[in-house]
């Protein structure tokens, strides 16, 4: 399962994401807003995003005006690895050896047909697991480690 969300930055973006990974990509998406350009706050929706990424044990994308507020909001989440991604490099290299689960889009920063791009490269990039695995169980561990 896929879940989409937003802030007002990334509305424009996230739709044309939403349409393009539903109609072209055939894929199963979730719209978790927001749902128009009325200003809202990215913790709120990173937090949805996040969560139903957990229970649901899928995938998800987020977008605000750079990319960097959402996902630095959708990291707090334990479990979370979120990445922000400016390129199709990055977001192969963090599904194949970050074990990526959400990936972060800039809404006013990354032009529509480079997003679709990037969406493409994460969605269809698995974890290499190997060597990547334990790497990943560090990240984990510093979650579970982090008291400060």
């Amino acid at each position: 399962m896929i879940f989409i969300g937003c802030d007002h930055g990334g509305y424009e973006l996230k739709m044309e994401i939403y349409n393009y990974v539903k109609g072209e990509m055939r894929l199963d998406i979730t719209d978790m807003g927001c749902f128009s350009k009325d200003s809202v706050d990215y913790p709120d929706i990173a937090e949805v995003v996040a969560k139903s990424v957990l229970e649901k044990n899928g995938v998800g994308i987020l977008i605000c005006g750079t990319g960097v507020g959402i996902s630095i909001a959708a990291n707090k989440i334990n479990g979370v690895r979120c990445a922000l991604c400016s390129e199709e490099y990055s977001a192969r290299m963090t599904r194949k050896h970050n074990d990526a689960n959400i990936l972060a889009l800039g809404g006013r920063t990354t032009g529509v047909e480079l997003a679709k791009s990037i969406v493409n490269t994460f969605l269809t990039t698995g974890f290499e697991g190997g060597r990547h695995q334990k790497r990943v169980d560090k990240i984990s561990s510093l979650e579970k480690n982090s008291s400060l």
